[in-house]
């Protein structure tokens, strides 16, 4: 068993307040607990891995191509891989989640795409 403590975790900021903090990261699974802050949007972009994104605290819009859903809290929704998206944090407050991602996805994925 591999634990890791929520005040130990990894963490990073690919914009400035996102805050992302590596839970797991595992070659079959990662999981990132994120802030996302207010009226923040994270860039449209895509990944091979599975993903599912739960709802902590606040709200969260997923955009695809050809849909766009509002998640409150206790909320999940499924992205499949490859699948172009966007997510955004619609209110004046933050927003925390946790992303799942099946096989897990590197935990640098932001900090490499920013290059």
């Amino acid at each position: 068993m591999d634990v890791i403590r929520s005040q130990d975790a990894e963490k990073y900021e690919p914009q400035e307040n996102w805050i992302r903090s590596n839970l797991c990261d595992k070659s079959d699974i990662s999981i990132e607990h994120f802030v996302k802050p207010p009226k923040h949007s994270s860039p449209t972009h895509s990944h091979p891995n599975s993903q599912v994104l739960y709802v902590l605290q606040g709200e969260i819009i997923i955009k695809t191509e050809v849909d766009e859903q509002k998640l409150k809290i206790g909320d999940t929704a499924y992205i499949p891989g490859g699948e172009i998206h966007t997510v955004i944090n619609p209110l004046n407050e933050v927003s925390i989640g946790l992303d799942i991602f099946i096989p897990g996805r590197s935990f640098d994925f932001w900090l490499n795409r920013n290059k």
